[in-house]
């Protein structure tokens, strides 16, 4: 019984074969989850504009495993000068910090089918992202950065 057991013992082991190692995968940033936008700053032509998205405006992405969308209107229900409103969705890629959105949807159809590539960090519950926003068809041709902070993983 006792040679039946390692004989058994013997077969499983070696039936086994030697395991590969798995390759480490670079950790993604973690960057899924919704979130509001705090401030901006363009850089245009030599010229510098931040906005305050906690005062007047209301600004949050939501960004899944494959899409992100965001969606942005002023605080005083459009009923003044200020009135304003953004809306759009795409696809997007993360390559290490390299994130690249694919913009399908936008209620301004001039930036559709564009892509816009920003570097992007994360340093606590707060997102950067900084990159260069080009549109021909606007003439948009810009610096742009943008503090999030995370509401909902």
């Amino acid at each position: 019984m006792v040679k039946y057991f390692l004989l058994l013992s013997m077969l499983t082991v070696s039936c086994t074969g030697p395991r590969e190692a798995k390759p480490e995968s670079a950790t993604a940033l973690p960057i899924i989850g919704t979130w509001k936008l705090l401030s901006g700053t363009l850089v245009e032509k030599g010229d510098t504009t931040v906005t305050d998205y906690t005062r007047k405006l209301s600004f949050i992405k939501i960004i899944n495993d494959s899409h992100f969308s965001f969606i942005m209107h002023d605080l005083k229900g459009g009923k003044d000068s200020a009135a304003a409103f953004s809306a759009g969705a795409g696809a997007y890629t993360l390559k290490g910090n390299a994130y690249t959105e694919h913009l399908e949807y936008c209620n301004d159809r001039n930036w559709e089918g564009n892509d816009f590539s920003f570097q992007v960090s994360i340093h606590g519950d707060t997102l950067v992202q900084t990159g260069i926003e080009k549109v021909a068809a606007t003439g948009v041709d810009r610096l742009n950065t943008e503090r999030y902070v995370r509401m909902i993983r």
